[in-house]
Formats: C-alpha cells, structure tokens, sequence
C-alpha cells in the first residue's frame, strides 16, 4: 500500500464530524469481519477481482439487508473490473441489449434474490419485456413470442446473474454465468398456451427438454407488464464462476 495514500487518508479521518467518523467505522468494522471468497470456474475475474467485488458487497450490507439490485451489480461489477484495467464499459441507459462490455464482450446482466430461492435451480423473473406487439389467445403466438426471445440473444455474447442464495445476517452470493447456446435451445421447445387462463393476452410456457430431462422453461407471462420468465433452469448446466459467503453483525 502507498504510504502517502495512507499518511493523507489518516490526516482526512481528523476532520470527520462524529457522525461520519461513526460510518466509517461500521465500514472498518465489516471488513475485519470472517468472510470467504472462491473463485470456481472463471476467465473474467481474478483474486484482485473476486475480492473487491466482496467486499464491495459488504459495503452495501454494513448498511442495508435488501440484496444487490441490478443496477448495483452493474455499476460495481464496472468498477472493480476497471480498478485492474480499463477493460469494462457499461452500455447506455435504456438500452435493450446488453448491459456492459467486457474485454469487447457484450454482456447481460441479471439478479436473483426471491425468498424461495433454490441454490440448483434458477429463476429470472424478468428475462426481457415482450412489448405490445400482436398477442392474443391464439397458441400460433407463441411461435412470435419465441422469436422475438431468439432475436433477443443476438445483442449479446454472454449472460452473468448474481444470486443471493443466503441472506442476513451471513450471506451467500454466486455468479453464474447461462450458456448462451442452452437459451437458443428454446427454438426446438414444445409451445403451449393456457388457453383457460384468464388472463388476457392468453400466458403460455416453452418447454426446453433433453431427452427425459426438462432444462428450463420460458413463461410468456400475459399480465399487465408482458414479460418474459425464465423459470427452473438447471443450474447444473451454467458455469459457476465465484461465490462469496460473509457474515454482517447487528449493529
């Protein structure tokens, strides 16, 4: 460590008010707290990687117990791969795409922290939004609806969700990353649409099976948002790339 960062980091601590003295000492206080972190399987982070996206992590748990959002995991993931190398870029606001570049990878970014989380099976409640094109009770619309997912995929390489498997007081965090070529699979799903629903336009599911085994299923939800839902992916086929496991004290 610098020694001047820390004579002049030491000299900025003398001029805190006692309350900011206070979050600054909540904040010392985590990091000394037991943590670890493990890198499984990864060709986008490193050890210097890994540990500033935990602790960074931490930083937001010193001070709330909601799990990282999206936007969080985008501009921290941002930030601790760029504190290395200028290799990370986030896309612009709105885009539909991706959400940054990494290495000149497009890549999406998704979060899971629903309370009935299971650790090997995984749930995006949000996948992308279906928009208002033409989608009524006709199970032909699904075959539409399929393809805009597909079309979906081409704005990007890779897809990255972070998931809050354990929460308050001792946390578990995982990124894994979904194989862009088992979404694709989707093309050759089996399309069903529950026409007894009363939902209007009519919701309706894509099974994506190998064999006997049912790898994931998109939910054409038909609710007020129209969105798309990936539900019970098998988490056995994504790659796990770290996992972070820490404990925050009360207060």
């Amino acid at each position: 460590m610098d020694r001047n960062r820390i004579e002049l980091l030491v000299a900025s601590i003398r001029e805190l008010t006692p309350g900011q003295f206070s979050w600054l000492e909540r904040t010392v206080q985590i990091f000394q707290c037991e943590h670890h972190y493990s890198i499984l399987h990864s060709d986008l982070l490193d050890e210097e990687t890994l540990e500033n996206f935990g602790d960074a992590l931490r930083i937001h748990h010193s001070f709330s117990v909601e799990p990282f959002s999206k936007d969080k995991f985008e501009y921290v993931l941002e930030r601790v791969v760029n504190m290395s190398s200028e290799r990370a870029k986030l896309a612009s606001k709105g885009n539909r795409g991706h959400d940054i570049t990494i290495d000149n990878t497009r890549v999406s970014l998704k979060t899971q922290a629903d309370k009935g989380i299971r650790e090997g099976k995984i749930w995006i409640s949000k996948f992308m939004e279906l928009g208002k094109g033409h989608w009524g009770d006709n199970p032909d619309d699904l075959v539409l609806l399929r393809n805009i997912f597909l079309a979906h995929l081409d704005n990007y390489e890779r897809i990255l969700i972070l998931r809050a498997l354990r929460k308050a007081p001792d946390w578990i965090y995982e990124l894994v990353e979904i194989p862009k070529q088992l979404l694709l699979l989707a093309g050759n799903g089996k399309l069903e649409m529950k026409t007894e629903s009363r939902q209007f336009p009519k919701p309706g599911y894509c099974f994506v099976c190998e064999g006997d085994t049912e790898l994931y299923q998109l939910y054409f939800d038909g609710g007020s948002e129209r969105k798309l839902q990936l539900k019970n992916l098998l988490k056995s086929r994504c790659i796990v790339h770290a996992r972070w496991e820490f404990t925050i004290p009360a207060v």
